[in-house]
């Protein structure tokens, strides 16, 4: 193995390959990043797997012999992030791996290839997306997920496909996000679920948006059974990352969603957003800020007793009656920064239900329903 390939295009690669590398690998070999290469027109490709998640990263190199060589992933990508800006030369040393930038040298030990599991194969694609529309989406669902190691189910992302469109849900019990987008079914009649983690959907969405599309691969639609896949082009190679689809049966929260409201309010996005920041600066420690809804406006409380208060009263415009409730502020930010639009519109059935948040492209528009964040309210200190 023995091949020349520019510095940013492989640090970038090799910390992309690298992000999910377990930190206390089951055994030795989990810890390596595989370096291929090949005559096959791939250039060089870069690869980890952890039994769950698979990464493949190929990049244009300039290849002078074949091979393959297992390294530590995370001191690579430690080693590349230093090396200055110069074309970089890795070759094969006997046991060792030799790298060369400028005047810069590493020499790393190998790990057993023939240890190394096989990577997972891409199931067949099922359709492909706009990689920024779908990295959007993705970025909007993963809002709600939980974090909760304890309820593996919640820490997911649900996908729906039904034809053309998909649906992308998350929830942790306090909080539901729901996002929905079009997409070029193969074939068009497909109907699939699965139970994606959150984390490796996030990472992989974001790493696919300098090319045009993403390309989704679904095999195995049941929780628990099969993988999924994805790969998009970047800079004249490719990444692609396969994961196994979560055990569980997801929660149906769709019907949370409720058909009518008694109060809404529209508001400037980033001027609650300013509000809610300041007002929380005083809030304690897991309790809610207040909001009041009127004629007046919107008024945030938060603080208690004897400590410190604040109170800020912002514009709104309010139909319907009167309310008072409250919110995590830290839920209620993350709702509000994972919209997009200029307005945002606050529905509720009753104080003790959960609201219904969305984007509005001005006061008197149509809310756009793309993306719906659903809080639930938190209990006020009398």
């Amino acid at each position: 193995m023995k091949f020349r390939v520019e510095r940013d295009v492989l640090t970038e690669a090799v910390a992309w390959a690298a992000r999910g590398l377990p930190v206390r690998p089951s055994v030795p070999v989990l810890a390596g990043l595989l370096i291929e290469t090949t005559d096959t027109g791939d250039g060089l490709v870069l690869s980890t797997f952890d039994y769950e998640t698979s990464a493949r990263a190929s990049i244009p190199a300039t290849v002078q012999d074949e091979g393959k060589a297992l390294v530590s992933g995370r001191l690579l990508a430690d080693i590349c992030r230093s090396l200055p800006a110069k074309p970089v030369d890795m070759a094969i040393d006997g046991a060792k791996v030799v790298l060369t930038c400028g005047s810069a040298k590493f020499t790393l030990q190998t790990m057993p290839v023939d240890e190394y599991p096989a990577l997972p194969a891409m199931p067949q694609s099922t359709g492909s997306v706009s990689s920024d529309v779908f990295a959007q989406a993705v970025g909007q669902a993963v809002t709600a997920a939980g974090r909760d190691d304890m309820l593996p189910v919640l820490t997911g992302v649900r996908i729906e496909i039904a034809g053309s469109n998909i649906s992308l849900l998350a929830t942790d019990r306090f909080r539901l996000s729901l996002r929905e987008l079009s997409w070029d079914p193969q074939p068009t009649d497909v109907e699939a679920h699965a139970l994606v983690p959150a984390r490796v959907l996030a990472e992989t969405a974001r790493a696919l948006t300098s090319g045009s599309t993403v390309t989704i691969a679904l095999s195995g639609t049941g929780a628990g059974e099969g993988i999924i896949g994805f790969e998009g082009e970047v800079g004249g190679g490719f990444r692609r990352t396969t994961t196994r689809l979560l055990d569980g049966e997801f929660p149906r929260v769709r019907t949370l969603f409720p058909a009518e409201h008694a109060t809404t309010a529209r508001l400037n996005r980033t001027e609650l957003i300013e509000a809610v920041k300041r007002v929380s600066l005083v809030a304690e420690r897991n309790t809610a800020v207040q909001l009041k809804f009127d004629d007046d406006g919107l008024t945030l409380d938060a603080g208690h007793g004897d400590e410190a208060l604040a109170t800020e009263l912002i514009d709104a415009q309010v139909k319907g009656e009167g309310i008072v409730t409250g919110f995590n502020p830290q839920f209620l930010l993350d709702g509000l920064t994972a919209i997009e639009e200029p307005v945002v519109e606050l529905a509720f059935t009753q104080a003790a239900k959960p609201a219904v948040i969305t984007g509005v492209p001005d006061l008197d528009g149509e809310r756009n329903t793309d993306f719906q964040y659903l809080l639930m309210p938190r209990r006020l200190l009398s």
